[in-house]
């Protein structure tokens, strides 16, 4: 009974669409509720430092003095405390992949300081 069932799957997909996909030259499109990973747009960002107080990791580090904000993806969990807190609304939770990290490091931004 088993050999039915078995003959009867493989004659079937032969007629229908493949199940998978060629990765490096088809992407799978990104599912509903992906967090993906967290940008900041510096134009709106005052180095107010709460994104780095809520986040449970302590994955953001704010340097006032340096005017820069730095995350790290590693320590990242990607739970959203950090752009629900912002007080200013410039951290997003991007919903695309992360992209392959060939080496650990730090995504550094410099802001610009607004009255330059």
């Amino acid at each position: 009974m088993g050999s039915f069932k078995l003959g009867g799957m493989t004659l079937g997909s032969l007629f229908k669409k493949p199940e998978t996909l060629l990765y490096p030259a088809e992407q799978k499109p990104a599912p509903a509720g992906l967090k993906g990973h967290i940008e900041n747009e510096v134009a709106l960002c005052i180095l107010c430092g709460i994104c780095a107080k809520a986040c449970p990791a302590d994955a953001i580090v704010v340097e006032k003095k340096e005017r820069t904000w730095s995350i790290d993806p590693f320590r990242c969990v990607q739970c959203g405390s950090c752009v629900r807190a912002c007080p200013k609304a410039c951290l997003h939770m991007l919903p695309t992949y992360t992209p392959i990290a060939t080496a650990q490091s730090c995504t550094v931004v410099e802001v610009p300081d607004p009255k330059a």
